[in-house]
Order: structure tokens, then C-alpha cells, then sequence
């Protein structure tokens, strides 16, 4: 079975084709500026294909950028696959599904209606999530499609865990709870641990820290999530790349009355303008602030400490929601490649069984064990594959599983 998996953003449409069976990657590739001037990539797996960068191609509307991608999977020289009936379905990651869906669900036109009432919780997403399925609709009529939600993942917490201390009024009408994100990942690693540990799901309490430049920490017990990091909106939690995280909303009336910021302008300095690039004034990317701290960069060292420290704090939390842990997943940019980070956050986390190996933790991108043999809570390292675990959830729907 072959799973196209598209993720479509305003002005762009990244894609990958898939067999979820196998897990082989056949081809991966990139739409950008859809309705400016055009530009399409296209990175065949398979030997001897070639592979297209950024050329230019006309795409007025993402179904004229979903028309270019099929082009290049069927064409004659550098295809993948023979014709279009050899793509079985599509799965569309959809951002925000709020408490509608709790699992991945077979696109109806009653699901494209309650995605739309999505719209306000996730203004910039949703509706360029929306114009892609409709692209496919368009392009590849009778193909199944299915919608995978970043927060579906996250719909088994608990009120307890979900529900912020407001009047209750702000959730029974206006849906103000705690959502979390990068469900699709947390899910993945999730399964992918389980399957090294030799373990059911079930079985398992787990704290799943995908870290990058957004970054979320999820406590799965039994193979669901029971808390995570992220809230209302992906600005919630530790700090990030560029996001202040979790911090004293009395902070931004004191600054913005001082420095007479409209609400807009705040929200535009926490999501944009704040996390380790702000602390550190260097950058938003780890590895230059690695180098920055070798050189004596007191605030890029002191960035990295705060997010290494905002990120153990909530292990050390999520373990005591739980009533124990068995393994610690590092994943996502940051959790699969520094190993001097992933060294910093496990560290001092002995009194709750935890211990390293720091020749097993100097490793990049792979999936292995980092803690040591006698270690009585694992630290692995899993490298994420969201797409994988789309087409995944894709063709379990469309066959009936």
C-alpha cells in the first residue's frame, strides 16, 4: 500500500510517499510560494532517479501544486510509481481537532465542517490544512483521504490535567483548555519504544521529550497521553526556539503598559522574539549556541541551561503524575542530535533511577538505548517520523484495521 502524505501550509505543500507497510520512503519534496511565483523539489529514494531543487513551476493554487507532485511520481524517467492508481489514499495532517477527535478519522464532508469550526483555535493552521485536502479532492477524486490531528493524541488527559484554573464559563463556551501538540510524533515514539523494550503499550509509563525549536514533553501511561507540556496554543510549556514558554501572565500587562505594546505586539515578542534566542541574543539554533557558550557567550550558556533545566523539571513532574516511569525518549532535532543536552537533562536524575552511559549516549539520529545496562529506567534515543505514522494511521483506516 501506498500512503501520500501531504502537509500543507498557506504558501507551501511539503509531501512524502510512503509504503506503511515496509516503512520505505519512495519520495519526499517541497511546494513553495503557491500563488507567488512557484518553486517544487523533488527527492526520489530510489537509485538512479534524479532529483529536482527548487526548480520553477507554475502553481496558482495548491491543486496546481498537488497536479506538479503527482506529475513527478508517475513521470516516465524519474517516477516512482507507475500510474496514480498505484497511490491507495492520502493522509493530510490537520494541527488542531480540539475535543472533536481523538484519533484519526476518514475525511467526510461532516468532518470537513467540524475541522472549520477548528478555525478559531488555530487561525493560521486550519485553514491552509483545509485548502490542502480540498486541493487533493480536486486533483484525485475518489481517493481516500484521512485527517491525522497533532492534538488528537492528547484528548485522553484527564480534566484535571487539561482544564486551567479560569472561570468555568472560558471552557463550556469558548473552549479554553490545555490541548497540547506534536501528538503525531509523541504517538510515534511512543510505539516505537514499546517495540525496543519488548513491551505492549499498556504496559508502559513513559515521558516523551521531543525537542527542537518547538519543543513539548508528554507523560504517556498505558500508551496514552495523561499530561504534556504545550497548552491552548503551542506557546505553552518550556521555553523554545524562539517561544518564552510557560511564565507570569502579569508580565505582560507590566510590559506592555511600559512600553506600549498592543496585545498583538506581545504575542508577537513571545512567540517570535523570546526563548533561547532571546535570552541568549545570539540565535534560535541550538548547535550555534553550543559553539557561542565555548566561546565564552555567558548568556547562549545560560539559554541552554534554562532549557535543559525547564526540560528535567518536567520529567521530575511528570514521573511523580505517573507514580513511577520505565523510559525517557529524547526525540526531534535537539533530543536526537545533542548529545551533550540529552547528557545534561538525564543527569541528576539518579534518586529516581536513572543512569547514563556516556559512551552509549554519543550517538546522532539512531534508534538506540543512551542509559547505561543497569540503568532501572531506560533513556532511548527514537528518532521521530511523523509522515511515517500518518501513513500509518492512513492505511489502517482506509483497510479497515
Amino acid at each position: 500500500m501506498n500512503i501520500l502524505v501531504i502537509n500543507a501550509g498557506s504558501s507551501s505543500l511539503k509531501y512524502q510517499l510512503l509504503n506503511p507497510d515496509s516503512g520505505e520512503l519512495l519520495a519526499k519534496g517541497l511546494c513553495e510560494r503557491i500563488g507567488i511565483d512557484g518553486k517544487f523539489t523533488y527527492k526520489p529514494q530510489i537509485e538512479g532517479k534524479a532529483k529536482q531543487d527548487a526548480v520553477d513551476v507554475a502553481m496558482p493554487t495548491h491543486s496546481e501544486a498537488i497536479q506538479t507532485v503527482l506529475n513527478a511520481l508517475v513521470d516516465p524517467v524519474n517516477g516512482v510509481i507507475g500510474s496514480m492508481k498505484e497511490i491507495d489514499a492520502v493522509g493530510h495532517r490537520v494541527v488542531h481537532g480540539g475535543e472533536a477527535f481523538s484519533k484519526s478519522v476518514l475525511i467526510t464532508d461532516e468532518v470537513m465542517k467540524t475541522i472549520e469550526e477548528c478555525i478559531p483555535l488555530a487561525p493560521l493552521h486550519n485553514p491552509a490544512n483545509l485548502t490542502g485536502i480540498r486541493a487533493c479532492q480536486d486533483v484525485m477524486p475518489g481517493v481516500p483521504m484521512v485527517a491525522v490531528f497533532d492534538t488528537a493524541f492528547h484528548q485522553t488527559m484527564p480534566a484535571k490535567a487539561y482544564m486551567y484554573a479560569l472561570p468555568y464559563e472560558y471552557y463550556e463556551e469558548d473552549k479554553v483548555r490545555r490541548y497540547g501538540f506534536h501528538g503525531t510524533s509523541h504517538k510515534y515514539v511512543a510505539g516505537r519504544a514499546a517495540a525496543m523494550l519488548g513491551k505492549d503499550p499498556s504496559e508502559l509509563k513513559l515521558i516523551s521529550c521531543h525537542l527542537g525549536n518547538g519543543s513539548s514533553v508528554t507523560a504517556i501511561d498505558g500508551g496514552k497521553s495523561v499530561d504534556t507540556s504545550m497548552g491552548f496554543t503551542p506557546l505553552a510549556g518550556v521555553l523554545m526556539g524562539t517561544r518564552a514558554g510557560d511564565l507570569d501572565a502579569g508580565i505582560l500587562q507590566y510590559l506592555m503598559k511600559k512600553h506600549n505594546l498592543t496585545i498583538d505586539q506581545m504575542l508577537d515578542v513571545l512567540n517570535k522574539k523570546s526563548g533561547v534566542q532571546g535570552v541568549s541574543g545570539v540565535s534560535s539554533d541550538f548547535r550555534d549556541l553550543e559553539a557561542a557558550g565555548h566561546e565564552g557567550i555567558t548568556r547562549a550558556a545560560l539559554a541552554v541551561d534554562m532549557f535543559n533545566y525547564g526540560v528535567k523539571k518536567l520529567i521530575g513532574s511528570y514521573a511523580a503524575a505517573m507514580g513511577g516511569v520505565d523510559a525517557i525518549i529524547f526525540t526531534a532535532g535537539v533530543g536526537e542530535n545533542s548529545i551533550s543536552q540529552r547528557m545534561a537533562i538525564a543527569s541528576g536524575l539518579e534518586f529516581m533511577g536513572v543512569k547514563m552511559d556516556a559512551a552509549a549516549n554519543n550517538c546522532r539520529g539512531k534508534e538506540t538505548v543512551i542509559s547505561a545496562a543497569d540503568s532501572k529506567v531506560k533513556v532511548l534515543l527514537i528518532p521521530t517520523n511523523e509522515e511515517l505514522m500518518i501513513a500509518m494511521d492512513t492505511a489502517a483506516i482506509v483497510s479497515g484495521k
